[in-house]
């Protein structure tokens, strides 16, 4: 099953792991640490590179969150409330959620974007309050993509970490990866299931 999963990430090669991080940044549930993290064992295999993946890992998390920053630039408060308001449940997300994510940005500054890149739940959404507040296009990229390249380099790191133990224990995460996938979706639906908006 592990090489099953693994092959797949190889198939699609640098330009499927491109795409997945530009969907994980755009559209829930799709976890970067499962992405780049199958991609540091494709290093440790021989079958991708470190640098080329981490470029394009890197350049597709940056555009990922650049549409939720242009989104929240092009639009602004008015505009994009009621876009919240109907599409939230499958966004996960409300209105009032996003002005508390506008105030934290507020609050601790432009430096921000790029601490958040550490954060499994926040890296995405400070990219909307971003774009709200108009941060220059320019350095919203210059930190996202330094945030995102230092946290991909630790996934691809962690990948090939765990690629050293895959003979002694490849059952056990292959399935681990499926579970962990499973899990991931199933929070997803169910929070989209028990959505209710605060405003």
């Amino acid at each position: 099953m592990n090489a099953w999963i693994i092959h797949l990430i190889e198939q699609g090669g640098y330009a499927g792991i491109f795409l997945l991080m530009v969907l994980e940044n755009v559209l829930p549930p799709i976890p970067s640490e499962l992405i780049m993290g199958l991609g540091g064992i494709a290093v440790a295999r021989g079958s991708m590179t470190f640098w080329p993946l981490l470029l394009v890992g890197t350049l597709g998390s940056t555009l990922g969150n650049y549409v939720w920053f242009l989104i929240g630039d092009r639009f602004g408060y008015l505009r994009l409330r009621p876009i919240v308001g109907r599409w939230g449940r499958w966004l996960t997300m409300d209105w009032s959620a996003v002005e508390r994510a506008t105030a934290f940005f507020q609050r601790h500054g432009q430096w921000v974007v790029f601490a958040l890149r550490f954060s499994p739940l926040l890296r995405t959404m400070i990219s909307l309050p971003a774009g709200l507040a108009h941060m220059s296009h320019a350095r919203f990229l210059a930190f996202t993509f330094a945030g995102a390249a230092v946290w991909n380099t630790l996934l691809i790191h962690g990948g090939r970490l765990v690629a050293r133990y895959l003979s002694a224990f490849e059952d056990a995460i292959g399935y681990g990866i499926v579970g962990l996938t499973g899990v991931v979706v199933l929070w997803y639906l169910w929070r989209v299931a028990t959505w209710r908006p605060r405003d």
